[in-house]
């Protein structure tokens, strides 16, 4: 028997070491994503000791993105949105506008062109879905105002996201080029605009054949499979609609696996078997959700907190500081409470998947230069690391106010 087996040892690192440090993450309180990260920097290459094959790594890691996407598909909710619409839209589009220019002021002091700026800022003012449910899940508060507010921004956001993944390999000659002498061999803005308009005709193709045939499709498959009461074929099912439409998405229309993806998770969330096929899919997409972490934690280099503490910093603040006061100043202009702009503030300060997802994407096009993507992960480390302080914080605020309310004894 051949012993070279670098896809089995990868996977078991991968999820052995993610689990143990997982565990001592929960252990001390923190959330396990963390382990996950510190796993991926285990394994990586920047460190001693084994080193998992960094050619399979990002192949896991893209079936991780395929999962995760089609998780965040499962629990859109244009009714949700709809809510607190007048809130979530316009509040995380100025949030998100907000948070890139400080991100393409802290880049242009950093000597960056503009679009170096703007993949930077972009991966910034996003949150993590993973650890803003987490949090509020914890409080039960996903069924508050404030929490239906939360995660309405956060839909927004992952929306937005998606677009700028749709949009980026459309405008990469563009960005890679931006504030450098134009050449010759440059894409003129013609060039860019055809790329941008042929991209989103492709897109439009393809949500049109999700929203006329997959949408019928899809659900009548799910529902004939139900019938024969085989619990294990409906999982396959599930797993194939997610993998199958991605790679058809890719192969067909030229669309991201993760665009794909969601759209899948998208058009099952209005079937009835939605919450049976997200409860049987979870497993497997926590399982590959682990690797993706792990995998963007191979690339986090942990000499970039010594060799650029300043970067770290202006990162972690525009990230914790800005982008939370950004959220607190938009909720306040909208007439809610101080305790709402709170929760919402501090529910966003942190970012995760879409900005590994951005920044790994942004290193491929050859847009975002690779010390960009080292200081979104160590900002997404830190940030991820304190937003169980700030909460706390929170609660102590809170309940520190509640005995204030209550009436003093005669």
């Amino acid at each position: 028997m051949h012993h070279a087996t670098p896809l089995i040892s990868t996977i078991v690192g991968g999820i052995v070491l993610a689990f143990i440090l997982g565990a001592v993450a929960s252990r001390l309180r923190l959330p396990p994503l963390i382990g996950y990260l510190c796993a991926g920097i285990v394994v990586g290459p920047h460190t001693p000791g084994y080193t998992a094959d960094q050619a399979l790594a990002p192949e896991l890691a893209e079936l991780g993105v395929i999962l995760l996407m089609f998780g965040v598909g499962l629990h859109f909710s244009i009714k949700d949105l709809m809510a607190v619409k007048r809130i979530a839209i316009p509040g995380a589009v100025v949030q998100i506008g907000i948070a890139t220019l400080m991100g393409m002021l802290v880049a242009w002091g950093f000597g960056w062109s503009w679009g170096q700026g703007l993949v930077y800022g972009l991966a910034l003012s996003v949150a993590s879905t993973v650890v803003l449910l987490k949090a509020l899940q914890e409080r039960n508060l996903v069924e508050s105002p404030q929490g239906r507010i939360a995660v309405g921004w956060l839909i927004v956001e992952d929306l937005a996201m998606v677009l700028a993944l749709v949009l980026l390999p459309a405008m990469a000659g563009l960005l890679a080029g931006a504030g450098e002498i134009a050449s010759d061999a440059g894409p003129g803005t013609g060039e860019v605009m055809l790329a941008i308009f042929a991209t989103l005709g492709k897109v439009a193709a393809f949500v049109a054949v999700m929203l006329v045939i997959g949408r019928r499709f899809i659900p009548w498959m799910l529902e004939r499979i139900v019938w024969t009461g085989n619990r294990e074929m409906f999982r396959l099912g599930v797993l194939a609609t997610a993998l199958g439409v991605a790679y058809g998405a890719y192969a067909l229309f030229g669309v991201s696996f993760a665009l794909g993806a969601f759209f899948a998770g998208m058009v099952l969330a209005e079937s009835e078997f939605s919450h049976r096929a997200a409860e049987e899919s979870l497993p497997l997409r926590d399982a590959f959700a682990v690797l993706f972490f792990v995998s963007v934690g191979m690339l986090f280099d942990p000499m970039v907190l010594v060799n650029d503490p300043w970067g770290v910093l202006a990162t972690v603040f525009i990230i914790v500081v800005g982008k939370s006061l950004a959220a607190l100043g938009i909720v306040r202009a909208f007439g809610h409470a101080g305790q709402t702009g709170m929760t919402i503030a501090v529910s966003l300060a942190q970012i995760g998947e879409f900005s590994f997802i951005l920044a790994s994407l942004g290193v491929y096009l050859k847009i975002l230069p690779e010390r960009g993507q080292a200081l979104i992960l160590a900002g997404a480390l830190l940030s991820i690391m304190l937003n169980p302080v700030l909460f706390h914080m929170l609660d102590l605020y809170t309940a520190r106010r509640a005995r204030g309310a209550d009436p003093q004894p005669a």
